[in-house]
């Protein structure tokens, strides 16, 4: 059976222009490319008429490249949605919490999750491990999310790519299936 007959829901998490500010958020971003996978996976979603939601930080630090003051609250133009495709606007890690999203997709009868954007160790993670918890089958796509470095307790520099890689492995077969998204245009 092909994923698409399984009428999986695309979740766009972050894709937003405050992202772009590499230093802001701790430098040396890995999948610079995300967001044009994205974009693939997204036009694909559309051609199949599946359901998009597009989420959307919204922090309540007035200094965040998030918060709604801030150009870097806008969708990424990767992402921008259209027509009558849901936005879901959050203000912590998970775009379940404080937000509608788990009711829309149950009143949808969705019960396959995949999940794109960013940041890997953050809101995805956030949001696959309750994906996950609520009982969707949930797919991550390795190369359509990224990170930054991150300083350890120690005042350690971890890499970009370390984090990722890390955080996908933390949820794998757990709380997701991780894909490609070479092997999900494939599969959908």
């Amino acid at each position: 059976m092909a994923l698409r007959e399984k009428k999986p829901a695309l979740l766009l998490v972050d894709l937003q222009k405050g992202f772009l500010e590499e230093t802001y958020w701790g430098g040396n971003r890995n999948n610079k490319n995300a967001e044009e996978i994205c974009a693939k996976i997204l036009a694909q979603w559309r051609a199949l008429q599946l359901p998009v939601f597009h989420i959307r930080h919204s922090s309540t630090n007035p200094e965040s490249k998030l918060h709604e003051s801030h150009k870097g609250f806008d969708f990424s133009e990767y992402a921008i949605p259209q027509g009558n495709e849901p936005v879901i606007t959050k203000h912590v890690n998970s775009a379940f919490i404080g937000t509608d999203l788990k009711k829309q997709l149950d009143e949808l009868n969705i019960t396959t999750v995949v999940i794109v954007g960013l940041t890997t160790n953050h809101c995805i993670s956030t949001t696959t491990r309750m994906s996950g918890n609520y009982g969707y089958k949930t797919y991550l796509i390795s190369d359509a999310t990224a990170t930054f470095d991150r300083i350890g307790i120690n005042g350690e520099t971890y890499s970009a790519e370390t984090i990722h890689m890390t955080t996908l492995a933390n949820l794998r077969e757990e709380f997701a299936t991780i894909w490609g998204s070479e092997k999900l245009l494939k599969e959908v």
